[in-house]
């Protein structure tokens, strides 16, 4: 990975969004996962699909800040990120024998959200753009694309059903780093029982959370 690629993308978009919570929660999952399967040292075959993301060396960004660094450059929508983390889980149960570490998953990262991007969003950067995003070569982007897609058979849509429940899944693990503050008593909600006005008040804290940030 190339990253003096990385570099020029400063000059390319000059505002800088807070990063929400999605983004920061799951590269806490993928960063884990790699660090997990680094200090197993799982071998990986050559011959596998999934070593045209296996990198020579370690790169020298970490996952979050190859993760931000996505967000702030590529303009995906926070929903990309939901979409992209369930994208590597088909990925993930399609072939158990492969392991996300510090080799690849900066490939995979890029590269589901890419994928995620076209299912998702209505306007989105090109391939060359998100190849400067990645620090890769187009060459190499269009390839993981295309091997990307044939390994998860091209199942790209999601229900809103798989959707919510991944959002799920990310919202504990959001809790689980830094639970909310305790919503502040209102009377507001009168109407609402007090377990009503509870769900409501978490469900509002979770889409915070993950979607906008802290």
């Amino acid at each position: 990975m190339d990253l003096d690629l990385l570099a020029p993308m400063a000059e390319l978009v000059k505002e800088v969004h807070a990063v929400p919570g999605v983004v920061s929660v799951l590269s806490a999952i993928l960063g884990r996962v790699a660090e997990r399967n680094d200090a197993a040292g799982r071998p990986v075959s050559p011959r596998h699909l999934a070593s045209a993301f296996r990198g020579l060396a370690r790169p020298a960004i970490s996952v979050r800040g190859y993760l931000e660094r996505i967000f702030r450059y590529a303009g995906c929508s926070p929903a990309c990120y939901v979409v992209a983390y369930i994208y590597l889980d088909r990925f993930a149960r399609r072939y158990p024998a492969v392991s996300f570490d510090s080799l690849n998953v900066h490939r995979f990262l890029i590269t589901s959200v890419l994928a995620a991007v076209k299912f998702m969003d209505d306007i989105y950067y090109n391939n060359a753009y998100f190849a400067k995003v990645g620090g890769i070569s187009l060459m190499e982007m269009n390839y993981l694309e295309i091997d990307f897609l044939f390994s998860i058979g091209f199942e790209l849509n999601v229900t809103p059903a798989i959707f919510s429940s991944y959002c799920s899944i990310l919202q504990r693990e959001l809790y689980l780093q830094s639970p909310p503050p305790p919503p502040p008593s209102t009377n507001l909600h009168c109407c609402l029982t007090e377990d009503e006005s509870s769900s409501r008040q978490q469900k509002q804290a979770a889409v915070q959370l993950i979607f906008f940030g802290t």
